[in-house]
This record gives C-alpha cells, structure tokens and sequence, in this order.
C-alpha cells in the first residue's frame, strides 16, 4: 500500500470561527497555526497547503499570562542604521491586536512560500463582527 499525498486540487477547506475572548495568546495562535496547517486532518501532508480558513474575532480581549504585557517587546527595523524600533506587548494589544496575533502565528508556520499561502487564509478582527457569513463559518471552541 502506497503513502496517501493530499494533491491540492482534491483539498476540501472549512471555515471556522474561533472567539478570542479571554483565551491566552499562545494557547490560541498555536491552535491556529495547527488548523491553517492541516494538521487536524487525516489527510495532513506536509508539502502541501491542505488547512482551513479561520477567522478569529475579538482580539482585543486576548489574555497575556504572568508580566508579559510588561516585559515581552515587539521589535522590528526601519532598515536604516540606528532604526531598531520596540513595542511592549501592552501598547502593541491596545493598538493592533491583530498584528499581535498574526505574528505569532506567522512564527508557526513554515517559512517560505507554503507558510505565505497558509498565513492568507487567516482572518483576524477586533471586534465580534466579520463579512464572511456568506462562507457559514462553523464556531470552534477553544478548551
């Protein structure tokens, strides 16, 4: 018996909602990175984008744990000498939780091309309102 390898064009995907509210970050970007993936699917291969689409609503209430809203920065580069720039975590939720949680699913992922096409189909918005009901997007619980 041969090795089953997903093809792209035979790939089903779902769309899922996840609420955000009072879920910690990192439990929750892993479970997204997990389902952007494929990974929950028997037909998981890893060359292949076989994941879902998630949307994740309300992430302006995503929960930090410990002094990480105090003590964990964002830093990024202008490119120019002298242009390392830095964000405490607590400034970064309040201004673009988004960005927050994109970010830590885009260090998930794979890197390179599959990870770019994988990170696309996540949908990620601050407040419980979304424009995909048009998709009927199936709610996932978080544990």
């Amino acid at each position: 018996m041969s090795t089953f390898m997903a093809k792209p064009a035979e790939v089903e995907r779902k769309w899922y909602v996840i609420d955000a509210d009072g879920v910690v970050l990192g439990r929750l970007a892993s479970q997204v990175a997990l389902m952007l993936r494929g990974k929950h699917k028997p037909t998981f291969t890893p060359h292949v984008d076989t994941g879902d689409y998630i949307i994740v609503v309300n992430t302006d209430k995503i929960v930090l744990t410990g002094n990480k809203l105090e003590e964990k920065i964002y830093y990024h580069h202008s490119g120019y000498p002298g242009g390392l720039k830095e964000t405490k975590y607590r400034d970064l939720m309040a201004k673009k939780s988004c960005f927050a949680l994109k970010k830590a699913v885009a260090g998930m992922l794979p890197k390179g091309p599959l990870g770019r096409k994988m990170l696309k189909k996540l949908k990620v918005y601050e407040g419980s309102e979304h424009p995909h009901a048009a998709q009927q997007p199936e709610v996932f619980e978080m544990k």
